[in-house]
């Protein structure tokens, strides 16, 4: 819960944070001295691919850089803390990071915060830069026209689903639902055919964080149509219509039981458990989840599943009712930055090119299944050639949204995961919830910043 996590997270301060973060890293007791160019990076779930990923990038960097070294800083943590405590860390000099792996949906909120700077001066030096696709770098740019971070990859959002169980239940192997109703159909067909299995999993409630909001919530409200905020106006749509939908859709999921348990639903190892118990299990037929899922069933995943892709199928997410294209996807992604109190910025900046550089990225978007963001990568035969989901999730790209790139979207964000916990718990019905998320909108931004459509 993020409100929750705020506050353990500031009761043990700063430098208590710091020290947490570091211990058990890649970096050895050799590269604490004033050289050392400190990473911070989330360490999530039992995976070790961005772990072994820095590590090997630590080596290389090294032997390269006489006298230089990287000190690796692992926050362990779910995704809302990691971003609470990485944000305390980069408040002061004396715990601040020089260089953090920063979500895109946070990075205007950290700018305006005052813990990033800006990369225009080495990037218009930087030849590999032209490299990266225009959408990756606007996700990276602020409201003030610069650019703070270094995108690695990006991602789509689909259905994951299992073809032994569809078999089981009389469902096809080449499943695409067009339709809320048909998603709706498999779930009770499997529900009603294969006691004991999830039929779905779709991500809410405040313990997941942004996994709700994006993968869960947004994943619905963006397929009937409408938007959260319209930049043209700068104004956030409040008394939706679809709102509600996106949210009745939701009760009926969980109401029905079609869903896990809210006590698993809720519960912040939530998408751990539906990567490497769920799914590996046969206990879970569909999940609303991401391109990088399979990164945690390769041999150098989290929990390596030699046969996934002979029994996981993959399936675009339907609009409501068929309409616009047809299916919809979100996209996001993480970026490279340089804290405002970085110790040395041409260390820092030494470190960001090495991290994203071309054989590096190539390494790490083969690794974690990203949707690649560099052209020369995405054209490259080792990448191409890497993972049978690839082709799928990136032809997802022409029909995906972003979220909004506004510094207020986090507090909002946090209001889309307080209104789906209500519905998913019964605390309130989607017209209730959808009220209070109002409300809690117009407080956030003001009144005149919002608009009903």
């Amino acid at each position: 819960m993020r409100r929750r996590s705020f506050l353990t997270a500031a009761g043990l301060g700063a430098g208590a944070l710091f020290g947490t973060a570091a211990c058990g890293g890649g970096g050895s007791s050799e590269s604490s001295g004033s050289a050392a160019t400190k990473v911070a990076y989330q360490q999530w779930g039992s995976g070790t691919i961005m772990k072994d990923y820095l590590t090997g990038v630590k080596t290389a960097y090294e032997s390269a850089n006489s006298g230089k070294t990287m000190e690796l800083l692992p926050i362990v943590a779910s995704e809302n803390d990691y971003y609470t405590k990485l944000q305390l860390m980069m408040r002061s000099p004396r715990t601040s990071p020089d260089v953090v792996y920063e979500d895109t949906f946070l990075i205007n909120s950290d700018i305006t915060a005052g813990y990033l700077q800006p990369l225009d001066a080495q990037l218009e030096k930087w030849d590999e830069w032209s490299q990266f696709q225009d959408i990756a770098k606007g996700a990276a740019k602020a409201a003030d026209g610069k650019t703070y971070g270094i995108p690695d990859g990006t991602d789509t959002r689909a259905l994951w689903f299992n073809k032994d169980l569809f078999a089981k239940a009389g469902l096809p192997a080449d499943w695409a639902p067009t339709s809320w109703d048909d998603l709706l159909a498999a779930a009770r067909e499997l529900k009603g055919k294969l006691p004991g299995v999830t039929p779905i999993n779709v991500y809410a409630g405040k313990a997941a964080g942004e996994a709700a909001s994006m993968q869960g919530f947004e994943m619905l409200f963006y397929g009937t149509g409408s938007t959260l905020y319209d930049p043209k106006a700068d104004k956030w749509n409040v008394a939706s219509p679809e709102f509600r939908d996106a949210l009745t859709l939701l009760k009926t999921l969980y109401d029905e039981k079609l869903c896990p348990d809210p006590q698993i639903a809720l519960d912040a190892q939530v998408g751990t458990r539906v990567q490497e118990e769920f799914l590996p299990g046969s206990t879970m037929a569909i999940a609303l989840d991401g391109s990088w899922l399979s990164g945690t069933w390769l041999e150098s995943g989290g929990a390596p599943w030699a046969e996934w892709n002979d029994v996981m199928g993959t399936a675009p997410m339907p609009t409501k009712t068929a309409s616009g294209d047809g299916k919809i996807s979100m996209s996001g992604g993480w970026t490279w930055a340089m804290t405002k109190n970085a110790a040395n910025p041409d260390d820092a900046w030494k470190v960001m090119s090495t991290l994203t550089s071309f054989e590096n990225n190539v390494k790490y978007n083969i690794a974690s299944a990203a949707v690649a963001v560099r052209k020369d990568v995405a054209e490259d035969p080792q990448y191409t050639g890497s993972n049978p989901t690839l082709e799928f999730f990136s032809s997802l790209v022409p029909v995906t949204q972003y979220r909004p790139q506004n510094t207020d979207y986090p507090r909002v964000s946090n209001e889309i995961q307080v209104a789906m916990e209500a519905v998913v718990t019964g605390q309130a019905s989607p017209s209730e919830a959808a009220d209070s998320y109002d409300e809690a909108v117009k407080g956030i931004v003001g009144e005149d910043k919002t608009a009903t459509l």
